[in-house]
């Protein structure tokens, strides 16, 4: 271990995760964050909070699917905020072969029938024949997880601080994001729309993919709020990080009003709009660079990854050690 420590750029989910796992082993930390404390101004805010790691296992490598399965554990440890009530998968009756290749293309799922449906989610009651569960998912509100560490992280005498205001010193882990690309120049963007509504005439009780063959859609209840739902996302190749497009509000809001009519008459709350950075296979990684390290690429795995990552770097930073899968590992030449 340095013996200055360690200074963090970044305070998004990669970065307090990583600051949290280098407390939970003793470690000095300094956190740097020109935009302050967690907030709308980073993509992390913006995020669903699904611990879904199976579900992600439709287009994500095994890899990914095989390590997020950790980080449910890790927020719990870390947070105590996790909702374990898994992740209900549905199809209109004419999207039903959509729900077939999602079934085909994932595991730990089973099938439910209607009337399970009905148990499961009262308020969607006679809507949908079937559908898939997967029972070992969880959710967490990504808002109050990183206000959650990062307050933590304060208790303990790391607060997150302006760079401007800040000397770095002992080793430094870059965790920016998509501001990286200056230094991480194959990075690129992807662009995620997503809406906050509130309708208190429904109430659902777990995270709900409406699976249909151009827009796929998923609602995530924000526990403690009454009738508030997250509602995402897009995946846009774009890094533009401005306006939300006419076409995505439709469309995502036509497919909440498919789940269910009520949806129609919901408030939309806040529309968020932001840049996911990715690299061109779409897997996270640790980068060593000579002595400099990167966290970064995160894609729309953030909360399932972050806390993998967070404990390889601890790992290579505080002993040494190279992961023996290095799936999320690349070492460079300066």
């Amino acid at each position: 271990m340095s013996k200055n420590g360690f200074t963090i750029r970044g305070a998004g989910v990669a970065g307090l995760c990583l600051a949290t796992e280098l407390k939970a082993r003793d470690a000095e930390v300094t956190l740097l964050d020109p935009q302050g404390l967690p907030d709308e101004h980073g993509c992390s805010w913006w995020a669903g909070g699904m611990l879904a790691p199976d579900c992600e296992g439709e287009t994500a490598e095994d890899c990914i699917v095989r390590a997020g399965r950790k980080a449910i554990g890790w927020w719990e440890k870390s947070t105590g905020a996790v909702h374990h009530k898994g992740t209900l998968v549905l199809a209109l009756d004419r999207d039903q072969s959509e729900l077939r290749r999602f079934a085909r293309r994932t595991e730990n799922h089973r099938a439910v029938s209607g009337d399970e449906i009905d148990s499961l989610e009262p308020d969607l009651a006679g809507r949908f024949s079937g559908g898939l569960f997967f029972e070992q998912e969880s959710h967490l509100d990504p808002r109050k997880a990183l206000l959650h560490l990062s307050n933590r992280l304060q208790e303990q005498g790391v607060s997150i601080q302006s760079p401007s205001d800040v000397r770095e010193s002992g080793a430094v882990i870059d965790c920016r994001g998509l501001h990286a690309r200056d230094v991480i120049t194959d990075l690129r963007g992807v662009k995620g729309e997503m809406l906050v509504i509130r309708c208190p005439d429904i109430r659902l009780n777990r995270p709900v993919r409406l699976l249909h063959p151009r827009v796929p859609l998923y609602i995530v209840p924000r526990e403690g709020e009454d009738g508030t739902y997250m509602l995402g996302a897009t995946m846009i190749e774009s890094s533009d990080r401005q306006r939300i497009t006419a076409r995505s509000m439709l469309e995502m809001l036509s497919a909440a009003y498919a789940l269910h009519p009520a949806f129609g008459e919901a408030e939309i709350l806040e529309i968020g709009v932001d840049v996911r950075p990715a690299f061109a296979d779409n897997r996270p990684r640790v980068i060593l660079r000579g002595q400099d390290l990167f966290i970064n690429g995160l894609y729309r795995h953030g909360y399932l990854m972050a806390p993998v990552l967070a404990e390889l770097a601890a790992d290579w930073l505080l002993k040494g050690h190279e992961p023996e899968d290095s799936s999320f590992f690349r070492k460079e030449k300066t």
